[in-house]
């Protein structure tokens, strides 16, 4: 039941925020018109225990992604860290550290129950419309988030107002637009590949509810959708962001912010073949990564 209370992080919230809590957690109220399949797809999904132990330990946690993170992030020891759409706490379960304050956003009350355990001060929130004050946080982390997110231009922005003067700003893991545009027998096959990964039991399709609970949390995983370079620039640059974008696909540790760049896998190298996209380009990275620092003003 669903009651009122001070939680610990209080001092970071809105004056105007109103706070429940469940199970422990604080809870802030979505707004109706944000209630949409995606929103119940996520809290459903990351709920589900074995899905998000299976997330956790499977997901976002190569030595790659590990020094990805760890050098777009620098050292956020005694540092305010706000972790927007958490999950169970991939990135703090893969990167560590002693963050002074680890704020963890999600709507998954069972996901923020695993973070909790992790270390992080939960908080179920939507990630459009955040009960938190503005420039509270050294380091904003948004991994594998917007594209959850039917308002990715509110998701951002909401991330963005959370970053102090001289704080940072990482994004990760959501789908470059231009890399993603399958047409004709590639995007054929790319429909098929969902009884296979079901055949093969991946993570996210190891069951016919799990498959389909985890497709309904993508609200931006189809080709010709996404996002793209200047999405970030666009957004963040008016914000006072000096913005760096960086286009790879997923193999590349420290050496993508040295001017290095990777290839697709086989795969999706196929793919963009048969829909007219060059795999060597920088289009046809999977992913962009935006490291976004807020300029000092006077």
């Amino acid at each position: 039941m669903l009651q009122q209370y001070k939680p610990a992080i209080a001092h970071y919230l809105k004056h105007t925020a109103a706070v429940n809590q469940a199970d422990g957690v604080p809870c802030t109220p979505i707004a109706a018109q944000n209630l949409t399949l995606a929103l119940g797809a996520n809290a459903e999904y990351f709920g589900h225990a074995q899905w998000a132990n299976s997330y956790l330990e499977a997901c976002h946690r190569s030595d790659a992604f590990i020094e990805r993170w760890q050098s777009a992030v620098g050292n956020w020891d005694d540092k305010v860290v706000v972790d927007i759409g958490c999950g169970p706490g991939n990135i703090f379960a893969a990167i560590g550290g002693k963050p002074e304050l680890l704020i963890g956003v999600d709507v998954s009350l069972g996901g923020l129950k695993m973070a909790e355990r992790l270390g992080y001060q939960p908080l179920l929130a939507d990630a459009q419309d955040l009960p938190l004050r503005s420039a509270i946080a050294d380091v904003v982390v948004v991994n594998a988030t917007l594209h959850h997110c039917d308002d990715m231009v509110a998701a951002l922005q909401e991330a963005a107002r959370l970053v102090k003067p001289g704080g940072v700003l990482v994004c990760d893991h959501d789908l470059q637009k231009t890399a993603w545009h399958f047409t004709g027998i590639a995007r054929a096959l790319w429909e098929l590949r969902l009884p296979v990964y079901r055949l093969l039991k991946r993570g996210g399709h190891a069951s016919a509810a799990e498959q389909q609970c985890a497709l309904a949390t993508e609200a931006h995983h189809i080709p010709g959708d996404g996002l793209t370079i200047e999405f970030y620039h666009s957004i963040l640059e008016p914000l006072g962001f000096a913005t760096h974008v960086y286009p790879h696909s997923h193999t590349l540790g420290a050496a993508l912010f040295q001017g290095h760049r990777d290839r697709p896998t086989l795969k999706y190298r196929v793919a963009q073949r048969l829909s007219g996209i060059n795999p060597n380009s920088p289009k046809a990275a999977l992913s962009l990564m935006c490291v976004a620092h807020k300029r000092h003003h006077g």
